[in-house]
């Protein structure tokens, strides 16, 4: 498995745990949908590692069910969700703030 050398400012600042890497990596692709082979694989966490959480994550509204093709059911961030809009907008503003340090970070709106 490869491993990532540069952590995403997400990962820097809320840890790095396969949960988090699998948000992250959704996060980061928000406008596509994947299998879960390819979600393990983009997060870099062991299919079986995933397989634990996954529907958890599902179950809890972060990851919706998009589509099959074939044998392969795919799978992407849920923008619906409050949760992961805030989510969203936390990962956005952190990675504005790691770009333009100087500038002072703005209000969320929700």
């Amino acid at each position: 498995m490869e491993i990532k050398q540069d952590k995403s400012v997400f990962l820097e600042k809320f840890g790095d745990s396969p949960r988090l890497r699998v948000l992250d990596f959704l996060i980061g692709n928000h406008f596509f949908d994947f299998p879960i082979t390819e979600i393990a694989r983009g997060s870099n966490v062991s299919y079986n590692s995933l397989k634990t959480f996954f529907q958890q994550m599902i179950e809890d509204g972060f990851i919706i069910k998009t589509r099959k093709v074939g044998k392969s059911d795919f799978y992407k961030l849920n923008t619906e969700n409050h949760f992961v809009k805030l989510l969203i907008k936390i990962d956005w503003l952190l990675t504005e703030k790691a770009i333009t340090p100087e500038l002072n970070v703005r209000k969320i709106k929700t």
